[in-house]
């Protein structure tokens, strides 16, 4: 359970003409943790996901991550609106264990045969989650997952979440200082 899934190391990082948002920046993720990154807007939370995914290059530093999947904060966005989530979700990952991931996260499997706008904001999250879980990633990548959902849905979506914590570690951004001292093992707060 010790296993490191994502490793950053003295990352140092600046957009031009503007202060460094990571100077000397360090963390760890291992299987089994919940890591939650905090911060106001502009505080470099996302651009710290931009780093790790390679969207965005250190410019000094090394970043350590083993295969990761993502949960975004609007999953309207996250899916394309003219085709099934069953097609969407195919196209990045098997279906051996979508019924199992389903039951787990409280879906009904026949929302799959619909598209994105016939879904509730609730239940297209989950499917966003399922879509991340089917992936089989080691490292979980959730942007602000809750943030467009009400007090008792996001404490529901992070409970499913974190049912599957034997099975990779996560990363959280979130503002929701709440939440993340809720669900997190360690809690990293970014200043501007």
């Amino acid at each position: 359970m010790n296993e490191t899934v994502l490793e950053v190391k003295q990352l140092f990082f600046a957009y031009p003409f503007s202060k460094p948002l990571y100077e000397d920046f360090s963390l760890h993720v291992r299987r089994g943790e919940v890591v939650a990154i905090v911060g106001e807007s502009g505080s470099g939370k996302s651009t710290l996901f931009e780093l790790i995914t390679g969207h965005l290059k250190a410019q000094k530093g090394s970043i350590y991550t083993t295969s990761y999947s993502q949960v975004f904060q609007d999953p309207y966005t996250s899916f394309h609106p003219t085709y099934t989530i069953r097609n969407q979700i195919s196209d990045v990952a098997s279906l051996d264990e979508c019924e199992r991931y389903c039951k787990a996260l409280d879906l009904d499997i026949a929302l799959l045969e619909r598209k994105p706008h016939e879904l509730s904001g609730g239940e297209l999250q989950r499917a966003s989650i399922l879509r991340a879980l089917l992936m089989k990633p080691m490292l979980l990548l959730a942007d602000e997952p809750t943030s467009a959902l009400d007090n008792i849905t996001s404490l529901h979506v992070m409970q499913l979440l974190m049912q599957f914590l034997d099975e990779f570690g996560i990363l959280i951004i979130t503002h929701d200082t709440h939440l993340a001292s809720w669900c997190s093992d360690r809690m990293i707060e970014l200043k501007h």
